[in-house]
C-alpha cells in the first residue's frame, strides 16, 4: 500500500497544479469553451484524480472553469456584459487597494514601482503580452504588500482574473505601443500619489485608470 503524502506536501502540490491550470486558463491556452479532460490532466501532472478535481472545484468557485456532470470540466465563456458588471465592482475594490496603499506605503514599496518602471519601459521595444502581463501582475503585488489587507487581496485578485482574458484578448487588437505606454503611465501616476501618501487621490486613480480600461474594452467588443 503507497504511503500518504504528507498533508503540507499535497498542499504544495495542489498549489503548484491550480496556479499552472488557472494561468494556462486566464492566457488562453485554454480556449473559453474547451472541455479538459481530467484523466489527461492528471497523467500529465502524475497525480491521481483526487486532488485534480480538488484543483478544478478551486476553479470552479474562481468562475473559470464549469463542472457539468456526465460531460467534463468546462473552461468558461468570456461573457462580456457580465464582464461590465464584474468591472464596476472593481471600481470600488481598487479604489480601496489605492486608499489603504497610501495610508501604509514604505520606501521600499516605493522603490520597487521605480524599479518596476524601468522594467516596463524595456517591453517598448519588445512585443510580448505575457510579459506586460506580469509587469502588472507585479504592480498588483506591489499594491497588495503595501495595502497589507489579505482579504481585500483574495477578492481583489479574483475579480482580477475575471476579467483579465479580456484585457489579454485586447493585447492582439490594439498598438504595443499604446498598451506599454498605458501600463507604464499607470505605474508612474500611481507611485507618485502614493509617494504623497494621499489616501483619497490614490482611491481617484485606481478608480480612473481602470474606468479607462473599461471604455477601450467597449471600443473594441
Amino acid at each position: 500500500m503507497p504511503m500518504a503524502m504528507p498533508p503540507a506536501i499535497e498542499e504544495a502540490m495542489r498549489q503548484d497544479i491550480l496556479k499552472i491550470l488557472r494561468d494556462r486558463i486566464l492566457f488562453l491556452e485554454y480556449a473559453p469553451g474547451q472541455i479538459l479532460n481530467e484523466s489527461l490532466l492528471a497523467k500529465d501532472f502524475g497525480v491521481s484524480r483526487s486532488p485534480l478535481q480538488k484543483v478544478l472545484m478551486r476553479l470552479e468557485w474562481e468562475q473559470l472553469v464549469r463542472i457539468i456532470p456526465r460531460t467534463g470540466t468546462m473552461v468558461t465563456e468570456i461573457e462580456f456584459h457580465k464582464m461590465i458588471h464584474v468591472y464596476r465592482v472593481r471600481f470600488e475594490v481598487e479604489a480601496l487597494v489605492g486608499r489603504l496603499a497610501a495610508e501604509q506605503i514604505t520606501d521600499r514599496h516605493l522603490h520597487e514601482i521605480d524599479k518596476l518602471k524601468d522594467h516596463c519601459r524595456q517591453l517598448l521595444s519588445q512585443k510580448n503580452r505575457r510579459a506586460l502581463v506580469n509587469v502588472d501582475f507585479e504592480f498588483r503585488k506591489i499594491l497588495y504588500d503595501a495595502a497589507n489587507n489579505p482579504v481585500l487581496t483574495d477578492w481583489s485578485q479574483y475579480l482580477y482574473h475575471l476579467t483579465l482574458r479580456v484585457w489579454y484578448s485586447l493585447l492582439e487588437r490594439t498598438s504595443w505601443e499604446e498598451e506599454v505606454e498605458g501600463m507604464l503611465k499607470e505605474i508612474e501616476q500611481t507611485g507618485e500619489t502614493l509617494a504623497r501618501r494621499n489616501a483619497e487621490e490614490a482611491a481617484r486613480v485606481r478608480r480612473d485608470f481602470l474606468n479607462r480600461y473599461l471604455e477601450r474594452i467597449r471600443d473594441k467588443f
